[in-house]
């Protein structure tokens, strides 16, 4: 995530800082010098530079190559990895086919949440000191500590088996770290989350400067999230009832179903009611291969990669103009025949093989080909940039890591599946596309889950956390008791004190 109106240059791991810039339109990296780290925060400005720098992180959902959306849907039975053959993306080929290993696993998906956690260490350190006003002290503080906690829940459900590093480590140290118990990671990021929460804001009251930044609801959705993959439901159904309040209006907080599914895709419709936590992507940055993936790029990286390879159109075709991409994540038929009657397939599908049966479209198949791709990432030719940078590398769609109809899902299965308010919670998702209400219950709720949220990111981890991910991807060789979590990337493991996780 970029906060709007701020350049800024900080990307160091330890002692190394670089000074902060301003614009008016869009982050940019831009050297300006050097700082020692223990010169650094010497002012409100430096720190909010620094805050910045540890919010960057989110950018890892959508932003790169490696970027968190399209790993995770590779995983799962909803996709296959795609791309352009059986070692384009290496990593995300092995995890689709469950071969992955701790060589194929890439580092980045370790490296870079700690980078946000080292980051957001230091942080916490230098901001009692910075001289600045009581109330941003206590709110810089909050998000930093959220930030942290948030990379933490990234990595333990993830790894599951990882450090826990909550201030500044010497480097003589750096390989002497241990793996903490996975409950005690649970336990500072609840810690985090709840000492956040009363210094946030209740809403953001200058989209203009602070969009994308944390406030109150957002945390306690983040905290209710965590509750429900530990199954303290109880604790998860009441923050996320905060959160959510009455299913189908405002909650306190301003968040609101959008009256049309289609509009979450529109792709100037950013920051909008249902959105509850926002990583923001621009068109502006010109970004290009020599920094893609470095996180001083800024476009969303998910608009070219899902892509259909080689897309045409005749002149006098109807067919949508889109942006031709790499074909990564094309849609397994079982997605396909599970969305094919849901109001919702014509804003998460694109059906290229009647497209091109039609002789409305044309595209190159690539790897796993299917013939479905990805609509709600889908740019047309006229999202594509003409400003500097590589074209491709430089789509602004903005994307949700949480938004509203999620919350409400969650809440329903943290309340068992059963009762008036879960009822409620699922008839006000299905409602907003024109479907009937179903009886509540923990399948129906994962099926609307499904449904909802496909292509988004989510499949996997649901399927895991629900230990159904045995049996539904089986044919894609999962195996159980070892595949619910990642191996450790080999080179984090080399010189230190780390084990590797169970069977790999």
């Amino acid at each position: 995530m970029k906060l709007r109106n701020l350049k800024y240059t900080i990307h160091a791991f330890a002692l190394l800082f670089v000074a902060a810039s301003c614009s008016d339109e869009f982050l940019e990296v831009e050297p300006k010098g050097t700082a020692l780290e223990e010169n650094y925060y010497a002012n409100e400005a430096e720190a909010y530079s620094g805050l910045v720098a540890v919010y960057d992180v989110l950018g890892k959902q959508s932003g790169g190559f490696e970027n968190m959306v399209c790993m995770m849907n590779a995983g799962s039975d909803d996709h296959y990895a795609g791309g352009g053959g059986a070692t384009d993306g290496n990593g995300m080929q092995s995890f689709s086919d469950y071969s992955i290993s701790q060589v194929t696993i890439p580092g980045s998906f370790w490296n870079n949440f700690y980078q946000g956690i080292f980051r957001a260490n230091t942080l916490l350190i230098k901001l009692p000191n910075v001289p600045m006003a009581d109330a941003q002290k206590a709110r810089f503080t909050a998000e930093t500590k959220a930030l942290r906690a948030y990379y933490y829940f990234e990595l333990v459900r993830l790894f599951k088996n990882i450090p826990l590093i909550t201030a500044p480590i010497p480097t003589s140290e750096v390989y002497n770290v241990l793996q903490a118990k996975p409950e005690e990671v649970y336990t500072q990021i609840e810690k985090d989350l709840k000492e956040a929460i009363p210094n946030l804001p209740n809403t953001i009251t200058n989209p203009t400067t602070e969009s994308g930044r944390f406030t109150k609801g957002a945390i306690k959705a983040l905290l209710g999230k965590v509750y429900l993959y530990q199954g303290k439901n109880a604790l998860a159904a009441s923050e996320l009832a905060e959160v959510n309040g009455t299913p189908g209006g405002t909650s306190p907080f301003g968040y609101k179903l959008l009256a049309k599914y289609s509009d979450l895709w529109v792709i100037s419709n950013k920051f909008n009611s249902e959105a509850i936590i926002e990583v923001s992507h621009t068109n502006k940055s010109n970004s290009g291969w020599g920094n893609w993936g470095s996180g001083s790029d800024e476009g969303n990286s998910i608009n070219v990669m899902v892509g259909p390879r080689g897309y045409s159109r005749p002149s006098n075709s109807t067919a949508p103009d889109y942006a031709a991409g790499w074909s990564f994540n094309p849609i397994t038929v079982d997605l396909y025949n599970a969305l094919k009657n849901d109001p919702r397939f014509s804003s998460t599908v694109v059906d290229m093989k009647d497209l091109k049966a039609q002789g409305l479209a044309d595209y190159s198949p690539g790897y796993k080909d299917t013939g479905y791709f990805i609509k709600k990432f889908m740019p047309t030719t006229a999202d594509v940039t003409t400003g500097g940078g590589d074209a491709v590398l430089n789509y602004k769609q903005n994307v949700y890591v949480m938004r509203l109809a999620d919350t409400y899902l969650m809440e329903a299965e943290a309340l068992g599946g059963t009762g008036t308010r879960a009822q409620a919670l699922l008839d006000a998702v299905r409602a907003r596309v024109g479907l009937p209400s179903v009886p509540v219950s923990i399948n129906a709720i994962l099926a609307e889950r499904r449904l909802e949220l496909a292509c988004e990111g989510h499949r996997w981890f649901d399927l895991v956390r629900t230990g159904r991910a045995a049996a539904v991807l089986a044919s894609r060789g999962f195996v159980a008791g070892k595949n619910e979590i990642w191996p450790i990337p080999l080179k984090e493991l080399e010189n230190t004190k780390l084990v590797q996780n169970p069977n790999y």
